[in-house]
């Protein structure tokens, strides 16, 4: 059942919140053993959703089934963000998004799994167990919102709350087969997130269905006097969608030749061109020279803004010393963020990492001015299988797509594309800073 059927079911009294509740606490209880998606579950959920099963005017999210990734603040619930650093710690408040959730009866069903402190791509750091893929079991669901992806592709949620730092949100919801956005960056409050990279951090949606995330985009959008990134731009009507009609899709070579698997390009070039014959556009070819250096650019930047972030984990207040309870890969992180810092009085990587940033920021502003959105792959392989080995690097190319987005600050989706080897590989669509309404234009038609 697709969103927004289910809503009017809700609110027309067919279906009440608690029975909708009631039926993904079922499912979770008998399936989530072997998925691992949750690392806590509400229990008082139930009771939440008969509250609002009692309102007469019920609020957009009407009883649905919200799933939290575990480094956002919820009253009373855990916010671990899977490190054992903060395995005792619950929410003392509740994040900008969460307050916004409910404020529109949506439910809180749970804190998902994610790799430790949202460092890694796969869902293979988390200091809870590895989540599965629901759609390709035994393969990795990618990270680092492993969990929200996962519980939103195995039915145990209707829409989840991810993270996306370089592709977290995107690169998950590709491979487990459903529909992820990162916003623009400074659309949505980051109030209540424990941050990873402060500069490129974006909270955002993962649905079966693009109805889903537009209708939560709407809700968790906007200015917020605790978050001075957050910009005042308007917020529209995103999940009234309208007809994508006679656009120009940017193409780019500089993209294709970052793809490792050439089934991968394969399927997402005919998806473009359905997209292209369905809507009337034409495609157009553009220079993007500098995403080739984006994860170059990226990580520099990640490393230093997890050193300084990570700071306050010092054992004292709370939770426990962060150098000794957590995975090997935000380790990595925090010690090659504090060899860079020092560096840095020469500006021997930050600096020149930032400078990159700009330079991709140009490039897809230069591009825009030609195209209304550019269509690539999400990410340029098949999701790996559990116990499979890879390099670092290896690792990390799974962002070469997704990461020129962050950096350059603009919105971007994954929408799926078909599968291959029975794995989903999902198609990204990229449009400009605070053009959110074409980027759900654009994924409607892909979906349809």
């Amino acid at each position: 059942m697709v969103i927004k059927q289910k809503l009017e079911k809700i609110k027309s009294g067919e279906l009440s919140a608690e029975d909708n509740i009631k039926q993904f606490l079922d499912k979770i209880k008998a399936e989530d053993e072997k998925i691992n998606s949750f690392i806590h579950v509400n229990e008082n959920a139930l009771e939440e959703a008969k509250a609002v099963d009692k309102k007469e005017k019920k609020g957009k999210l009407a009883g649905l089934a919200i799933a939290v990734k575990s480094c956002i603040s919820v009253t009373d619930l855990p916010t671990t963000c899977a490190a054992k650093t903060l395995e005792d710690y619950k929410g003392t408040f509740d994040a900008d998004v969460i307050e916004k959730i409910k404020a529109e009866d949506g439910i809180i069903i749970g804190m998902t799994n994610m790799d430790c402190f949202a460092c890694g791509v796969s869902g293979e750091s988390s200091m809870f167990g590895n989540t599965d893929n629901p759609k390709a079991p035994g393969h990795i669901p990618g990270g680092s919102s492993s969990g929200s992806a996962a519980a939103v592709a195995a039915d145990f949620c209707d829409i989840a709350l991810g993270t996306d730092t370089g592709g977290s949100i995107r690169n998950p919801a590709s491979h487990c087969g459903i529909v992820g956005v990162k916003p623009s960056y400074g659309r949505v409050s980051r109030y209540g997130l424990v941050d990873m990279s402060m500069s490129l951090d974006q909270i955002g949606p993962l649905c079966k269905d693009v109805y889903g995330c537009a209708l939560m985009m709407e809700i968790i959008s906007g200015k917020s006097d605790y978050d001075g990134i957050t910009f005042d731009k308007a917020v529209k009507d995103y999940s009234n969608f309208k007809e994508a009609k006679g656009l120009k899709i940017g193409i780019s070579k500089d993209f294709e030749k970052l793809c490792t698997d050439e089934r991968v390009q394969k399927l997402i070039n005919e998806q473009i061109e359905k997209l292209a014959k369905a809507t009337g556009s034409e495609t157009k070819e553009i220079s993007l020279k500098y995403v080739d250096l984006a994860i170059q650019a990226y990580y520099p930047i990640v490393y230093v803004e997890v050193f300084s972030g990570t700071r306050k984990f010092e054992g004292r207040k709370y939770g426990k010393k962060i150098e000794e309870s957590c995975s090997e890969e935000v380790l990595r992180r925090i010690l090659g963020g504090k060899e860079i810092s020092k560096a840095e009085h020469d500006g021997a990587y930050y600096k020149k990492a930032l400078l990159t940033k700009k330079l991709i920021t140009q490039d897809f502003n230069k591009a825009f001015e030609d195209v209304d959105v550019i269509l690539t792959p999400v990410v340029p392989r098949l999701p790996h299988k559990f116990g499979e080995k890879l390099s670092v690097n290896e690792m990390y190319a799974y962002d070469a797509f997704t990461s020129p987005a962050n950096l350059a600050g603009i919105c971007g989706a994954s929408v799926p594309a078909g599968t291959i080897d029975n794995i989903p590989v999902g198609v990204q669509v990229l449009a400009p800073a605070f053009k959110e309404d074409v980027l759900f234009n654009v994924m409607n038609s892909l979906e349809e």
